[in-house]
């Protein structure tokens, strides 16, 4: 999911782009929200050697079923809508046969619950490469960000250099709606930065003009969500691990769940994620739970008949 087909890229993803933009009236953040989720759909399709002519009901079905193995229950249900939405489009404007977004089953109600990754292979994915080169530095600090810290891509991409405190070993996340919270910097995420944050890390980056982001881009500006996409996926490439379960939304679910198999207080991990409601975080008390009776069925001399 790493790589990304813009409207640029694609005539008919920049005729419904128009459309929606003129013919809709939706906001740019809409507009860029569902450009993003067809893009990404386009690259699933150009993996399968399937054409947007070609998409057929299991298809989408089998993309649907492959992002709900890696994105939390809200973007899944926003790339539905973006996906159906420009199929529905694609046939009234006749460039479809027919829509094959029409035969789909509905969807199940309730929320999936999340994939971890397991602490091993994490643990493998984080200590796979060295940390020598400006680019290694960043990479490493990124990683260690996501999983130490479970914050959300976004909030990610507006870190800024301001946003660390060293002495007090905290970083301030801006989360939805523009409301800040803290959260810890641990051991290994203070060092990885530490070693970041010099002038033969960030600062051997370009710097055509001053970015106060945190993580730059080869150019010297700030690191997108596109980017961020990029580097998980070349990392765990790297690693050997399997690309298609991990993604940025994975990091925050695996440090939610870890945190709690390991006795986090949930109240804890609420705040720490940044979770208006309690009923979000609970959803990671069930993974930790279902890990718990795995981990004692495998264990415990008298848990299987």
């Amino acid at each position: 999911m790493g790589q990304v087909v813009t409207p640029a890229h694609n005539p008919l993803l920049a005729d419904y782009v128009e459309w929606l933009t003129v013919e809709k009236g939706r906001s740019r953040a809409t507009i860029e929200s569902y450009s993003r989720d067809l893009g990404q759909f386009l690259v699933w399709l150009e993996a399968r050697h399937t054409s947007v002519d070609d998409v057929s009901t299991s298809d989408l079905e089998n993309y649907f079923a492959h992002l709900r193995s890696l994105k939390a229950p809200s973007s899944v249900a926003r790339a539905t809508s973006a996906v159906r939405g420009w199929m529905s489009y694609l046939a009234d404007e006749q460039l479809l046969v027919s829509d094959p977004s029409q035969k789909l089953k509905p969807t199940r109600r309730g929320r999936s619950l999340p994939k971890p990754i397991d602490e091993v292979v994490m643990a493998t994915l984080l200590d796979s490469f060295p940390r020598h080169s400006p680019v290694e530095r960043r990479d490493a600090a990124l990683l260690e960000f996501l999983y130490g810290t479970g914050a959300r891509v976004s909030e990610v991409v507006g870190l800024r250099i301001e946003d660390l405190d060293f002495d007090e070993e905290l970083v301030r996340l801006t989360g939805k709606g523009a409301k800040q919270r803290l959260v810890p910097m641990g051991r290994s995420l203070r060092e990885a930065l530490r070693q970041y944050l010099t002038p033969s890390g960030r600062g051997a980056f370009p710097s055509p003009r001053p970015v106060a982001n945190v993580f730059l881009n080869h150019r010297g500006g700030g690191l997108t969500r596109q980017g961020i996409d990029l580097v998980i996926d070349r990392r765990a490439l790297e690693a050997g691990v399997d690309r298609s379960s991990v993604s940025a939304h994975v990091f925050r679910h695996s440090c939610a769940t870890h945190m709690l198999a390991h006795g986090a207080d949930i109240r804890v991990v609420q705040e720490l994620l940044g979770h208006a409601s309690i009923a979000t975080t609970q959803l990671y008390t069930a993974v930790s739970i279902t890990s718990l009776q795995r981990a004692y069925r495998d264990a415990h001399p008298r848990a299987v008949k």
